[in-house]
């Protein structure tokens, strides 16, 4: 067994009109877009840098720089795949996720069942191997100020059936 942690902040910047972000692959309505070089899902970025590091492959930032130009606005479907590519080719598959989303806006709950379906279809896993869980940061920092957006993610790895 293989256990890895992942976590990734994004600033926030408000709207002028409600459009929506991506968390976990699934656009969510917001009032705020997320600045990033590619397309911002800090759920997908968590999980996918969880998976490097279960296997002591390095983190997201050295697979998917943000200085090339290939990933400005990149899905993040696209790394996910990479890494569980990698996971694969080591004998390994994910066995379990569970994820903490740190924001004051937007709320998560009404759309985490979504979100874990998304994870679910993405990872190859039963949906109750999936957790997705929504916490505020009660009005402090930046998060709590509504300026920044986070994801943390617990995974775990069982070595592959040959």
């Amino acid at each position: 067994m293989r256990i890895g942690i992942g976590y990734d902040i994004h600033r926030l910047e408000p709207v002028a009109s409600e459009g929506s972000i991506l968390l976990g692959g699934v656009a969510i309505p917001c009032a705020f877009k997320i600045v990033a070089h590619s397309d911002g899902d800090v759920i997908l970025h968590s999980v996918t840098d969880a998976i490097l590091g279960s296997l002591a492959l390095g983190d997201i930032g050295q697979w998917f720089s943000d200085k090339d130009p290939k990933n400005k606005g990149r899905n993040s479907l696209d790394f996910l795949a990479t890494a569980l590519t990698e996971a694969r080719k080591l004998g390994w598959h994910v066995a379990q996720v569970d994820i903490n989303v740190f924001a004051e806006a937007p709320k998560i709950a009404p759309h985490s069942e979504k979100i874990r379906k998304s994870l679910s279809h993405a990872l190859e896993l039963d949906l109750g191997s999936v957790s997705v869980k929504a916490k505020t940061m009660e009005g402090l920092g930046a998060i709590g100020e509504k300026k920044a957006i986070a994801a943390q993610a617990l995974i775990s790895l069982r070595e592959a059936k040959t």
